[in-house]
């Protein structure tokens, strides 16, 4: 794309917001976001929009969308692991007969989108989601009882729960026997996601 390191700080800034909300940030949160000030973001986009990477509508205020056909540096890396049978405790490898790969993109796949978050805590222990774990999360604003959920409250805060609508309040509950429930106001908390899967390293 031949951008400068800063130029790229925006475009995956911009990419990472738009992921997690569904809608592009403001100049505003750019510049919160990456330490800088509003000016410099301004700076940066306009470099962006005649380098035909990013194109904006500036008579509104969350417009910014990125429309270079490249791949970010970020996302060029494989996401293709070998596959090399099936194992059940106590039985021997079944072995896969022509070589497999699973591709974690497309194993993840989702018409809405897909983002990963990485955990933070111990709020969702007892669901086997640990501090550091990877959680893959389908771009939903909707959930189900019982799904476990990344919710936006109206504080700003995002905390990842078991959701449960109840009436006109919602129960945000976590799975940890020594924590309590959040329990609020149904509009004063937004769905921004579901999970469905979880990564986890042991390195």
């Amino acid at each position: 794309m031949n951008l400068t390191p800063r130029q790229l700080d925006v475009i995956v800034a911009v990419r990472n917001f738009r992921h997690l909300h569904g809608y592009a940030p403001t100049m505003q949160e750019l510049a919160d976001q990456l330490g800088t000030s509003k000016v410099t973001i301004f700076e940066h986009i306009n470099a962006l929009e005649k380098k035909r990477v990013l194109r904006r509508d500036r008579h509104k205020a969350r417009s910014l969308e990125i429309i270079a056909d490249e791949r970010l540096p970020d996302e060029e890396r494989s996401t293709k692991l070998p596959l090399l049978g099936t194992i059940a405790a106590g039985s021997p490898i079944e072995a896969v007969e022509n070589r497999e790969e699973i591709d974690l993109e497309q194993l993840f796949a989702s018409r809405s989108g897909v983002y990963v978050l990485k955990i933070r805590g111990e709020s969702m222990i007892d669901d086997h989601l640990c501090d550091g774990d990877y959680v893959i999360i389908e771009r939903r604003q909707t959930a189900r009882n019982g799904e476990q959920v990344v919710a936006l409250l109206d504080t700003g805060e995002a905390t990842l729960k078991r959701y449960y609508k109840e009436g006109n309040r919602v129960r945000l509950q976590p799975a940890n026997a020594a924590m309590e429930p959040r329990i609020i106001e149904a509009g004063r908390c937004r769905i921004q996601g579901v999970v469905i899967g979880v990564l986890r390293s042991y390195n």
